[in-house]
């Protein structure tokens, strides 16, 4: 039996991390964007074996459990432990690893959304599973509810799947312009001492979103916030200042990888593509994702 799921990309514009003792309690307020481009995941289910055994693979590599813990967690929760037989798992992701685009959440919801659908359970129960996963190997706080929302959504309440609570904005012909350099390590920034900043603008920004509900507003903020924080500086803000030159609406840092964001019309990407194309810097165009993530057996 061969399972897929789909799992979009999910960019935050901006966050308040929000820690308790209670894994489903945790979480982050904020704001977002799923892509219409993201993880997606793979189940091969064999039985007839004489043991049980649980492998995962990225983007066709096969990975060691300390190098995909998270998911690896996952899946020993919800293959039966009286199983016997083969499991694989196949992650392929559209964006590389650490650049801020939820790829271990993508790839922790995805893993449990096709191993409930396969041994039965509920899109609660999976998606608290892989929140429960992100929080504890300190994958991400907010990703997996953002992702569940779809659209441009926003965290108006912190904690995972069933505990937290997320809000859509309106959005009308907007594409997502990605300009991805690197990676940013999620873990040593909330460990870091920028946290109370990052605290402090991010709720200001979401209470002013709030006021004013637009995905116009919403980057605006997000910019507002990524250079207040400190967290975007340097040549990236340089960048943000060129495309600002081009686009109608601000650009803005990825949260959290080394890379920009936008939104923007047809028309003005073509003049941003030949500004990134002139400056030799490597971009993307998504579509803005819709709905929840899809699960369902694969027949192609």
């Amino acid at each position: 039996m061969l399972i897929r799921s789909f799992i979009p990309a999910h960019i935050t514009a901006f966050f308040v991390p929000v820690l308790s003792e209670d894994p489903l309690k945790t979480g982050s307020l904020g704001a977002g964007i799923n892509l219409d481009k993201g993880t997606n995941v793979f189940a091969s289910i064999e039985t007839g074996t004489l043991e049980r055994h649980v492998h995962i693979a990225f983007n066709g590599e096969p990975v060691k459990r300390k190098e995909a813990i998270i998911s690896y967690s996952v899946a020993e929760k919800l293959v039966p432990e009286d199983f016997i037989g083969e499991v694989e798992i196949w992650q392929y992701f559209d964006y590389p690893n650490g650049y801020g685009f939820g790829n271990s959440a993508g790839g922790a919801l995805g893993t449990a959304l096709v191993l409930s659908y396969a041994f039965g359970g509920t899109w609660l129960k999976a998606s608290q599973l892989a929140h429960n996963a992100e929080v504890k190997y300190k994958g991400g706080l907010g990703d997996v509810i953002g992702q569940l929302a779809g659209g441009i959504e926003v965290r108006v309440k912190a904690g995972g799947p069933g505990i937290g609570v997320t809000d859509n904005l309106f959005f009308d012909e907007y594409k997502v312009l990605l300009v991805p350099l690197g990676r940013l390590s999620t873990k040593e920034i909330l460990d870091g001492d920028v946290v109370n900043a990052i605290k402090a603008e991010g709720r200001k920004a979401l209470e002013s979103l709030l006021l004013e509900p637009r995905p116009e507003r919403m980057m605006a903020l997000a910019r507002e916030f990524a250079e207040k924080t400190g967290l975007l500086g340097g040549e990236l803000l340089e960048l943000a200042r060129e495309l600002d030159k081009v686009l109608k609406l601000p650009s803005s840092m990825i949260m959290l990888g080394k890379g920009l964001f936008a939104l923007a019309r047809e028309k003005e990407l073509e003049s941003a593509k030949v500004l990134l194309s002139d400056l030799e810097v490597p971009y993307d165009v998504a579509e803005i994702h819709e709905g929840k993530p899809k699960v369902g057996r694969w027949l192609g």
